[in-house]
């Protein structure tokens, strides 16, 4: 007789989600966190980091394409971009899917993770490691940002795991500070905050935070079934807020000149435009706009 083995998420205490396994593939404590990868029955391979799902190949693409394609379409010129996290690979591919891309800069203080997700999670990534327009560090995000050159960045996405452990200090005053002066007159970050269902203090204290350093202060939403909750919102800081009202088509006219329309899993131009309608429960977070 066989025994089934599951997986439980330990991201909440009294609520949470789990996983058949079919088989363990890695686990391993780095200089930072637990990791644990694993064959789900239902998910494909999935990470867990400190417990926390991060990751599963069924549908990582939501989220990675979110991340990536609505900053740098509503950008409509970003040529150098920097990802702080992110260590799957998954938001590098899709950033380098746009044909403008010059630079993308990846920065992930835990090696492991990278090792990790390059041996066992290789779909996520793809060729994205080997592309000549990649660089990838293994550093900290944090002391990157600080020693950037003012204005050498259009875009900044930051892919981490909630503000604790690890990821606390990706979400201070001194990181979005440093951030605000990397970037050129027209950029913006965007950032994870959480789903508000089960974090809404992430987005209302992050929000405030990302205010005193950007005048255009909002969030957009994606809705990823292993993020559970509901909408997991995703924060955005930038510097003109004309770049969040770019017209539906226009939006159409960049992915296509990009070479991403078509290509996508979840992102549209649609659903671009639409995601920065929040529903009231999540836009009371968020600073007013004054």
């Amino acid at each position: 007789m066989t025994t089934d083995i599951w997986v439980n998420e330990t991201l909440y205490a009294g609520w949470g989600q789990r996983f058949r396994v079919v088989r363990e593939l890695a686990r391993a404590r780095s200089d930072f966190q637990d990791i644990l990868i694993f064959e789900s029955e239902t998910h494909g391979r999935v990470m867990l980091l400190d417990g926390a799902v991060q990751i599963t190949e069924m549908d990582e693409f939501v989220y990675q394409e979110m991340l990536a394609h609505v900053p740098l379409l509503a950008h409509g010129d970003a040529r150098r971009v920097l990802i702080i996290g992110a260590g799957d690979g998954g938001v590098l591919r899709r950033v380098l899917q746009h044909r403008n891309i010059e630079r993308a800069v990846m920065v992930e203080i835990d090696g492991e993770v990278i090792r990790l997700a390059k041996e066992f999670l290789p779909a996520i990534a793809g060729d994205a490691w080997n592309d000549p327009r990649a660089e990838v560090l293994v550093a900290d995000g944090i002391d990157y940002v600080r020693r950037a050159e003012a204005g050498s960045f259009d875009v900044v996405i930051v892919d981490s795991t909630d503000p604790i452990g690890v990821g606390e200090a990706l979400f201070t005053d001194e990181f979005y500070a440093n951030a605000a002066r990397l970037l050129t007159d027209r950029g913006v970050v965007v950032n994870q905050c959480g789903v508000p269902a089960m974090q809404a203090e992430e987005l209302a204290e992050t929000s405030l935070r990302r205010a005193k350093s950007f005048p255009d202060i909002a969030a957009y939403v994606a809705a990823v079934p292993t993020y559970v909750g509901g909408l997991m919102t995703l924060g955005w800081s930038g510097k003109d807020p004309a770049l969040r009202a770019v017209p539906t088509e226009e939006i159409r006219r960049r992915a296509e000149r990009a070479g991403i329309l078509g290509t996508t899993g979840y992102w549209t131009p649609e659903i671009h435009a639409g995601a920065f309608n929040l529903p009231p429960y999540i836009a009371k977070h968020l600073p007013p706009r004054g």
